[in-house]
């Protein structure tokens, strides 16, 4: 009997995607953040220096894909809750920010430990090549969609 494993395809990129998702968004929703909150607070405070909103707009929309309108309300409510702040025409992560990140990626580390734990370091290789690809190629015809 053969045990090998299905090959990777569209809905199975799917499913990992939406279960790690799940996982990750059961732990923002107990710090009152959304999924689209807490990468708009990441492109913020990973930036290295602060970012015009603009530029968070377009960082935030290469990674998800989003509605720039949808980008500009989380930022908003990013703001009201005081993760963020206007300095001039640039956004800075404010500690509170900072720290709320932080508290998400360490509720999360152990989590991802256990998915990730154990896979091969070959195949985490191999499947990095393969989603940097399929990643590649989606973006190019999304941009030929969208031109």
């Amino acid at each position: 009997m053969s045990t090998t494993a299905p090959a990777a395809d569209a809905r199975m990129l799917g499913l990992a995607h939406y279960a790690a998702r799940g996982v990750l968004e059961h732990v923002l929703a107990r710090h009152g953040l959304t999924f689209e909150q807490q990468v708009t607070l990441r492109a913020v405070v990973t930036a290295g220096a602060p970012l015009t909103p603009d530029e968070v707009v377009a960082r935030v929309r290469g990674s998800l894909k989003a509605d720039p309108v949808d980008i500009r309300t989380a930022l908003d409510e990013l703001t009201a809750r005081q993760s963020i702040v206007a300095d001039g025409t640039h956004l800075r992560p404010t500690d509170a920010g900072r720290e709320l990140l932080a508290a998400v990626g360490a509720e999360t580390a152990p989590l991802a430990a256990r998915i990730w734990g154990g896979i091969p370091d070959e195949d985490l290789a191999a499947a990095g090549r393969v989603l940097t690809l399929v990643t590649e190629r989606a973006d190019a015809q999304l941009a030929e969609l969208t031109a």
